[in-house]
């Protein structure tokens, strides 16, 4: 089977490479926009910008592409429109891709999406049948990009599989998960001892074994799927968790989550403060039960191979 990955040098997509690149009955060719100047970059293909790439011929006589490439974070006050540019990436970007991926004649588009389709808060497990309700600019990007590839999935033939992963952790994770790990390691006191409420995570080799599963299972076309451990931790225990396992203590004080609400509030931190308190599950039965798989490793295991020396 011949497989392309974009997005290859990226977290996701350099995990997901070494694994497909590992497997005997498996060709992968690994897409970025320009080659990193590290190792990640060895046996990459460099093609710029996605809404502006020709690639119907690289595309020729390729059965799957797995499209991880994605702009996920814009700093504040970098450009005048964030929405603009997330569209300009990761919709026009993601159908141009698949156009052409439908014109080379490629039988299966996965697509790596976001929870945040879903919303970034709830009071029950979020399901993959669940009414869109994104509530960022990024998560509305992923979700116009979702309803393309189906229209163009409907219109062409080509199978689409798009996966919606809540937040990924792994060795060297970016973002929320990164900063907890720094906090920690660094041991600072948080004020976060006794917050109860329950958010799914994503170990990056849980997806990667998910993502590997619906590049070929028939059940998966033209699917919805949710990813997670399968199983919930508050934030409280997610800090304990890594402090374990990464063999020092998570230094926390119990401050009343209101308190830390109304301060967060304060300082026009409201956001960051919805991730650390609110509650953000999924329901993952569908996947399971429709592609007969669990994920293969606990969160406990997940976090200790973030520590390991060789993952």
């Amino acid at each position: 089977m011949k497989v392309v990955l974009t997005g290859a040098s990226g977290f996701v997509g350099s995990r997901l490479f070494s694994q497909t690149a590992l497997a005997p009955e498996v060709e992968v060719t690994g897409l970025c926009r320009r080659l990193p100047l590290t190792p990640v970059g060895m046996g990459l293909i460099a093609v710029g910008d996605l809404e502006q790439a020709d690639l119907v011929e690289l595309l020729t006589g390729q059965d799957v592409l797995v499209h991880a490439a994605a702009r996920a974070h814009i700093m504040k006050d970098e450009v005048a429109d964030p929405l603009a540019e997330y569209r300009r990436v990761n919709v026009e970007g993601t159908l141009n891709l698949a156009r052409q991926a439908a014109a080379a004649g490629v039988k299966r588009f996965v697509f790596i999406s976001s929870i945040g389709v879903n919303g970034n808060i709830n009071t029950r497990p979020f399901r993959a049948s669940d009414l869109a309700n994104p509530a960022e600019p990024y998560a509305q990007s992923k979700w116009e990009a979702e309803q393309g590839l189906m229209q163009l999935a409907a219109e062409t033939g080509m199978e689409v599989v798009i996966i919606r992963p809540p937040l990924v952790y792994g060795p060297g994770a970016p973002g929320n998960f990164g900063s907890l790990v720094r906090w920690i390691e660094k041991g600072v006191p948080l004020p976060l001892g006794a917050i109860y409420n329950k958010r799914s995570l994503v170990g990056i080799d849980n997806l990667v074994d998910l993502v590997i599963r619906c590049i070929d299972h028939a059940a998966a076309a033209n699917q919805v799927f949710l990813a997670g451990d399968g199983e919930d931790l508050s934030t409280t225990e997610l800090l304990r968790g890594v402090g374990k396992a990464m063999g020092k203590p998570a230094r926390l004080i119990p401050v009343p989550p209101g308190a830390l609400q109304l301060g967060a509030t304060l300082l026009g931190k409201r956001a960051m403060a919805q991730r650390l308190l609110g509650s953000l599950q999924v329901d993952i039965s569908k996947t399971c039960e429709l592609l007969d798989w669990k994920p293969p490793y606990t969160v406990e295991e997940g976090l200790r191979r973030c520590f390991e020396r060789s993952n």
